[in-house]
């Protein structure tokens, strides 16, 4: 882990880094949605798979700890005891790690997708 730095990243480099952290813990499709203009609560939101709920907490965790230690950001978490949808509120990014199975129960990707788009990744 790095040092802390001594300002929080912009929104971009936040979510660039979530998304190293998530890929290089093994993280499964994770996709960004953009949602600056549509939602006063962040600017993006990442979904992404972990096999399964030991790694999804291990994800969450892991984020967690890594953004404290970086950047001082103390992230809110939910779900991380039952592993099954952990949500990670990192304040520009708010970051949702699902098992397979809940994340295609919940669909959260189409709630945000334009009209008309199509599904997948």
């Amino acid at each position: 882990m790095g040092a802390v730095t001594s300002s929080k990243p912009d929104g971009e480099a936040l979510l660039a880094r979530v998304f190293t952290l998530l890929s290089d813990n093994k993280a499964e499709d994770i996709v960004q949605i953009d949602l600056r203009g549509k939602s006063s609560v962040c600017d993006h939101m990442v979904i992404c798979s972990g096999r399964s709920s030991r790694q999804v907490s291990a994800l969450a965790e892991k984020l967690a700890d890594t953004l404290k230690a970086e950047y001082g950001i103390l992230s809110q978490t939910e779900g991380r005891d039952t592993g099954d949808w952990v949500l990670i509120d990192a304040g520009d990014v708010v970051v949702h790690v699902f098992r397979p199975e809940v994340r295609e129960f919940y669909q959260l990707e189409k709630m945000w997708q334009p009209v008309g788009a199509a599904t997948g990744a």
